[in-house]
């Protein structure tokens, strides 16, 4: 309780100096620089991963990390800016979070991040924080709750993590993008093959085994089901390398829904997935304006 204190502390101290114009003391301008120099030294996917981890530990220096000016929030179940956080942090049980990032990429001024959690519930999260000059200026997020190990064995997060082929970058971006524009957003069905070296595929989706032919046998037993899942609109494709996260908007089971979709490239063809779908709130549930994406 002491250390999530302390960072509910620094979240107010830092709410506080962005509304003041005048006054300041030495004091306070000495700290500033020393939490500035040690920003200027670490890499935006180190922040990241420090602030997340700070959820679990209560740390207080991570928080420096966000500009407070200018911070905006797109999780539309915590309120914007600095304040929102903190009312988060302090609703959260004494020393319950729990925080593993497995993945950590950047795209330009966007990190994005691949986490295990445990808060409110254990949850499997991708958040995404764009930078400007050194500082976190807005993030997104997706989360679902943790699942079971799919038919295939695998869990949410297990698999690959080495990333590869930098130079690739642009290319795999665009490849995944024809991917969900192709088959989750139009339906061509037909072209599914192209996107994939044979049979060879492996699923993190816990419902969805590996092998294209899984997919396939999946999908069919949702049509069955009545459980139709349509993807509407694309907002993001960010990557790094051979991974790629496709961010998207849609249908799933009648739900307005968000779809987070990280694939892993290989030879040109999608090698591995792994997800998380989120029900999007009706907008009187909103916690802040900013929408979804």
């Amino acid at each position: 309780m002491k250390n999530k204190t302390k960072t509910i502390l620094a979240l107010a101290t830092l709410v506080t100096f962005s509304t003041c114009s005048t006054g300041k003391t030495n004091e306070m301008q000495t700290a500033s620089d020393s939490t500035t120099v040690k920003t200027n030294t670490m890499t935006n996917k180190e922040k990241v991963t420090a602030l997340l981890k700070a959820i679990e530990t209560g740390a207080s220096e991570p928080v420096g990390y966000i500009n407070p000016n200018k911070y905006i929030q797109h999780n539309l179940g915590v309120a914007d800016g600095l304040a929102g956080f903190g009312a988060l942090l302090h609703a959260l049980p004494p020393n319950s979070a729990k925080v593993n990032t497995i993945r950590v990429f950047q795209d330009g001024d966007f990190v994005f991040a691949h986490t295990d959690y445990n808060f409110f519930g254990p949850k499997i999260g991708f958040d995404i924080f764009r930078f400007e000059n050194g500082l976190i200026v807005e993030h997104w997020d997706n989360l679902q709750e943790t699942a079971k190990p799919n038919p295939s064995g695998h869990t949410m997060t297990d698999g690959s993590t080495t990333i590869t082929d930098l130079e690739k970058t642009e290319t795999n971006k665009k490849f995944i993008k024809q991917f969900v524009d192709d088959i989750l957003v139009n339906g061509k069905i037909e072209k599914l093959a192209e996107y994939f070296s044979g049979d060879n595929y492996i699923q993190h989706n816990p419902m969805i085994p590996d092998q294209l032919s899984g997919l396939g046998k999946a999908l069919g037993e949702m049509a069955k089901q009545g459980i139709t899942m349509k993807y509407d609109k694309i907002h993001k494709v960010l990557g790094e390398g051979n991974f790629v996260l496709a961010v998207s908007e849609g249908q799933i089971g009648g739900k307005h829904s968000s779809f987070y979709d990280l694939f892993r490239v290989e030879n040109g063809k999608i090698a591995e997935h792994w997800d998380t779908i989120e029900p999007i709130p009706t907008k009187e549930n909103w916690k802040n304006i900013n929408g979804k994406f």
